[in-house]
């Protein structure tokens, strides 16, 4: 592959793909053709790999732009995810630890644990440099790992140490007795001032990375309370009932109070660069006491910048 020079930099293994253009997509542009094609990859990882000249088309060199013909022939150099992720010293805030759980304060841009489109520099890369002896179970890319946040939430997550805890804590996440509070800042002024959105949640049929409220999807249950009404938003507090992916943004999407800073379901605004949803608090029994114990979290410094900019009298 005449650019694979470039593209092996990349801190994977690689595998090579080639693919012969959908007559049906004919005339679609390059970087949109294989978001559609390779579901498994972010929108942003497709335009690292044309970036990095992981992606030729009739073996040449081609921007993200380029319309496609049927006749064209794309190779792409894909990454191939190791056996075990390797350790990585990415800085943790923490919260709580004992011998069986840590309680983190996850920062912002974090992804929870390697995938296809991100093989590295996640949170379980991190943790197994913090926490080498961790028990990784039969799924050493999720290592600790028994619920997760989106990369772009911040805010508390539980990693289990060990095999006991991992089957303690999602054993509490099944039976829904674990206690998680979101800060969320939505459009518009929100009302009734309480209530609960009760709809399922499933793959959106036609952009397979979204997820949509569809009749064939899992039951999501959100509970909401407004915590301040702003100048043309509205501040509120989410507890999720469920688990679902996206849970909170596909919700307050369907019921018209789209998440503000969320590119994908909410509304991009101008004191935002990531959507505004804090996981500030989370509840759970220890595994080692069954003890109920419950941690809290503040707004960092983007998400309390951006009240701020809202209203300069808000305490955050």
């Amino acid at each position: 592959m005449a650019s694979s020079a470039r593209c092996m930099n990349m801190d994977v293994g690689m595998k090579v793909e080639t693919l012969q253009v959908d007559p049906t997509m004919a005339g679609s542009r390059l970087d949109k053709y294989l978001v559609q094609t390779l579901p498994q990859f972010s929108r942003s990882g497709i335009k690292k790999f044309v970036e990095q000249d992981c992606v030729l088309v009739n073996e040449q060199k081609a921007k993200a732009s380029l319309k496609l013909k049927e006749t064209d022939r794309i190779t792409i150099m894909l990454p191939v995810l190791p056996e075990r992720p390797s350790p990585e010293k990415i800085p943790l805030s923490m919260v709580y630890e004992d011998e069986d759980i840590l309680v983190l304060d996850k920062p912002p841009g974090l992804i929870t644990h390697p995938s296809p489109g991100h093989p590295a520099h996640t949170l379980v890369n991190a943790i197994l440099s913090y926490c080498p002896h961790i028990d990784t179970g039969d799924d050493p890319m999720r290592s600790g790992i028994v619920h997760r946040l989106d990369k772009d939430t911040s805010g508390l997550i539980v990693i289990a140490k060990n095999d006991f805890a991992r089957r303690y804590l999602a054993g509490q996440f099944k039976d829904r007795t674990v206690s998680k509070g979101y800060l969320v800042l939505v459009k518009g002024r929100l009302s009734p001032v309480r209530g609960i959105i009760e709809a399922p949640i499933g793959r959106d049929p036609h952009h397979r990375r979204q997820m949509a409220i569809v009749e064939t999807g899992k039951e999501a249950i959100s509970r909401y309370e407004v915590e301040e009404y702003l100048e043309g938003y509205t501040l509120i507090e989410v507890a999720t009932l469920t688990g679902r992916t996206h849970q909170i943004r596909v919700h307050l999407k369907a019921i018209g109070y789209p998440v503000a800073g969320d590119p994908v379901y909410g509304a991009r605004v101008p004191f935002l660069k990531r959507q505004f949803v804090h996981a500030h608090y989370l509840g759970f029994r220890l595994p080692r006491n069954d003890e109920y114990q419950e941690f809290r979290c503040s707004l960092p410094e983007d998400l309390a910048r951006a009240l701020r900019s809202l209203a300069p009298h808000i305490r955050v």
